[in-house]
């Protein structure tokens, strides 16, 4: 049986990180694998995240399962985070939660419900996309095509492209939208924008499925969340799928939620039932421990705050780093405007260098980043700045 199969290509993220763990150089600089970092270069275990562990740790007297759909407490409190608490969808019982192992686990929940409802559902993602978006969507047997979103040229959203190409879609067509801190580009719609494109689709009846990962590392928990929450109070049916890996730090635990926005609330409990017998059957049970820490944190005052704080730290990190990184290039390569990577949010930024750059960059310079130049800019820290300007420069 087995001997018939052939080798897959390495996911081109996880041998970047092999290849720069291998590297022996003390220069090397890793802007490739998207996890915060610290000053220090390390994805620390958040204050507010080690003290909710411990609570939940004192207090755990089992661990039996939870339930198919996840930590009841954690869903509340995940769509209270994302939605807010008084919410048009929440106060009409029009919105379910289910918990999920991570984004990619809530992303392909949601993939499979699609499915369900209707098999011949074309899902429409953006050029680009998260390199994931495609296997973790049409491995559920859905097919993918594209619309315009970035431009090379500004850094920026070719925002009338992009509503043109979504005016012809048929109705009823799914498509993937990124809340906040798109990745890989880390260009975002405007909130005017959002306004727009939420005209669009009641106009011609699409089907939103938010991506939010980032929430709080753009411009703030509540603005992250601005898009998913107008679309979620106008909109018959939304799909949101969430991550909290980078704004918890808990990206080993696996642990995200899909929220999915219906029409009644009898819709809203068929789809929840479908929702646990599509968990049920892949992953049965999530995993609740980065759950339980999640919900400790939400539902505590003082953690919270302590949360808060930390992440706005976090974001204000990589703002900081944005703009450091535009002025050492400004003086470092004053041929080429770098100034876009200043106005785009969240962790990535295509840095719009060719493919032979970016290589040149990690075999002489020791730089490394994904072949399209997506660059983390949280793997920057202020004493290789410099040097990273520098090696640009070399390769331009």
């Amino acid at each position: 049986m087995f001997e018939r199969l052939e080798t897959v290509i390495p996911d081109p993220i996880l041998g970047l990180m092999a290849a720069f763990r291998a590297d022996p150089d003390p220069r090397k600089v890793d802007l490739g694998v998207g996890v915060y970092r610290d000053g220090r270069g390390e994805t620390p275990v958040l204050n507010a995240v080690r003290e909710a562990e411990r609570a939940v740790l004192a207090h755990q007297t089992t661990k039996t399962y939870v339930a198919a759909s996840g930590n009841a407490a954690f869903n509340e409190a995940i769509e209270r985070l994302v939605l807010g608490d008084q919410h048009e969808a929440r106060v009409t019982a029009r919105v379910r939660t289910v918990q999920a192992p991570g984004g990619c686990g809530a992303l392909r929940l949601g993939a499979e419900l699609i499915r369900a409802a209707a098999p011949d559902s074309v899902v429409h993602v953006s050029t680009p996309t998260w390199a994931n978006h495609t296997p973790l969507l049409a491995g559920s047997g859905l097919r993918l095509e594209r619309y315009p979103y970035f431009d090379p040229a500004t850094g920026g959203v070719q925002f009338g492209h992009l509503m043109a190409a979504l005016e012809r879609l048929p109705a009823r067509s799914v498509v993937l939208l990124h809340a906040s801190c798109h990745n890989p580009t880390g260009a975002d719609l405007s909130q005017d924008e959002w306004r727009k494109l939420l005209a669009l689709v009641q106009r011609r009846g699409l089907v939103p499925f938010i991506d939010i990962a980032y929430q709080g590392l753009g411009e703030g928990l509540e603005a992250d969340a601005f898009a998913v929450r107008l679309f979620c109070a106008e909109l018959p049916e939304v799909l949101c799928a969430v991550s909290c890996s980078k704004n918890f730090g808990l990206y080993r635990e696996r642990t995200g939620a899909l929220h999915v926005v219906n029409e009644t609330p009898a819709a809203a409990d068929a789809t929840f039932s479908q929702l646990v017998r599509i968990a049920r059957g892949i992953w049965s049970m999530p995993p609740d421990h980065g759950a339980a820490i999640v919900h400790k944190i939400l539902t505590e005052a003082t953690l919270r705050t302590s949360w808060r704080l930390e992440l706005d730290a976090m974001r204000e990190r990589i703002g900081g780093l944005r703009e450091e990184a535009v002025r050492q290039l400004r003086e470092h390569c004053p041929q080429r405007d770098f100034g876009f990577i200043a106005t785009q949010r969240g962790m990535f930024s295509f840095l719009g260098i060719s493919g032979a750059q970016v290589r040149e960059l990690r075999e002489r310079h020791h730089v490394y980043m994904t072949e399209d130049s997506r660059m983390n800019v949280a793997g920057l820290r202020r004493e290789n700045l410099e040097y990273f300007a520098r090696a640009v420069a070399q390769v331009l």
